[in-house]
């Protein structure tokens, strides 16, 4: 039987939103979405490599898993789809507004002093969602995030892109040329921005037809 598992997004948490309506979604037929908190109680020390490894630890071996990732979650189900040890045992990918080209659009709008500063203070204040107040992000984030090469994402699972043409963090433009490069994804285009909030309607039908629920 095949196991659904979320994926948040950067500074949020299994009670964001998205990751509640769509479990709500998934009960109403009978099915499991299974939501782990990627901030493991130590945001600070978020990296995508952490992300990565927890959530390798969940997919079990001989059952098809689906994974469905919300923005930095999204670009954490991409990379654990070329995981050489997973090949074969995720079966489909859904990311809603995946957050390829993270660091190329979010370093400008931090600015050449505060980058510079984090680097030499060696953390950032960043607003967490989830839990509503300030936490001190490590440099690491950037350090390993520099390592990964979205290049080299070429694992032909399908894969289903919702993401919103108003998109004020993570451009539209990203997971257009994300898709255009790979036949195997299919975008679809939302008016909306990046939180996906007033379209959850066409996204739950667009999970669902995609993933034949």
């Amino acid at each position: 039987m095949t196991r659904y598992i979320y994926l948040h997004g950067f500074a949020s948490g299994p009670q964001s939103m998205k990751a509640q309506t769509l479990q709500l979604h998934f009960q109403t037929l009978g099915l499991t979405l299974a939501v782990p908190d990627l901030n493991q109680g130590d945001f600070a020390h978020l990296t995508l490599s952490r992300q990565i490894q927890q959530v390798k630890a969940l997919i079990s071996p001989n059952r098809p898993t689906v994974l469905i990732g919300s923005s930095f979650g999204g670009l954490t189900a991409a990379w654990l789809a070329e995981q050489p040890e997973l090949r074969g045992q995720i079966e489909r990918l859904v990311l809603m507004a995946p957050a390829f080209r993270f660091l190329e659009q979010w370093l400008p709008r931090l600015g050449d002093d505060q980058h510079q500063r984090w680097q030499r203070q060696g953390t950032l204040p960043v607003y967490h969602y989830g839990e509503q107040r300030q936490i001190p992000l490590h440099y690491s984030f950037i350090t390993d995030a520099q390592t990964y090469d979205e290049h080299l994402l070429h694992q032909p699972i399908p894969t289903l892109i919702l993401h919103g043409r108003q998109d004020e963090v993570i451009s539209i433009q990203a997971s257009r040329d994300y898709a255009a490069q790979r036949p195997w994804v299919k975008l679809i285009e939302l008016e909306s921005d990046h939180a996906l909030g007033n379209v959850q309607t066409e996204i739950w039908q667009a999970i669902q037809q995609f993933l034949e629920l």
